[in-house]
């Protein structure tokens, strides 16, 4: 493991710190005009999900912790735990739900996605960026409208709520940005 200065600590960035692994969700770097500079990061912790404000100062050496990232297969829920194989070993892993957050209904049946390991214990799951989603329902086309600047809503088959350009009708297949969750192009 790598140790990196306080002011070198970035989102996504896996920190041991405390006796416990966190990931940095956002960094803000401050230079007060008395004093010296230091960055205030906020973590979660990657086992219980607690978050934490942290100051860090330049001076500070925190360790940095690398994760193994491995291609996953999705296969199932079973009572708040997502269970992913392995395509090369078939080994078995279970992560909870709630690990996805608000994305976990982009989740499909038999999706790839990477998970992260750290010492053979799953830590984290990441979705791919874009995925393709079926539109369940969405307004009907006003006349007059523009395509450059107009949106309408749409629910997508998983549930989701987006916005959409106004071509788009009801039982076509689009693609969708999970990180932003909004409609990115047609399938």
């Amino acid at each position: 493991m790598a140790k990196i200065n306080g002011n070198e600590i970035r989102p996504g960035n896996v920190l041991e710190h405390n006796g416990g692994l966190w990931v940095a969700v956002k960094a803000e770097h401050v230079k007060p005009g008395k004093g010296g500079a230091f960055a205030q990061v906020e973590l979660r912790n990657l086992r219980n999900g607690s978050k934490l404000n942290e100051r860090f100062r330049s001076a500070d050496k925190v360790e940095r912790v690398r994760l193994e990232q491995r291609d996953m297969q999705f296969l199932y829920e079973n009572d708040g735990m997502l269970i992913f194989m392995d395509a090369q070993t078939y080994d078995q892993v279970e992560l909870p739900s709630d690990i996805l957050g608000e994305r976990r209904p982009f989740l499909q049946d038999g999706m790839t996605i990477q998970v992260e390991f750290h010492e053979q214990e799953a830590l984290n799951a990441t979705l791919p960026q874009k995925v393709t989603c079926r539109v369940d329902e969405t307004e009907p086309v006003v006349k007059g409208q523009t395509a450059a600047n107009s949106f309408k809503p749409a629910t997508l088959d998983n549930g989701i709520k987006i916005m959409v350009p106004p071509f788009v009708g009801p039982d076509e297949d689009i693609v969708v940005n999970t990180e932003t969750m909004e409609y990115s192009e047609r399938a």
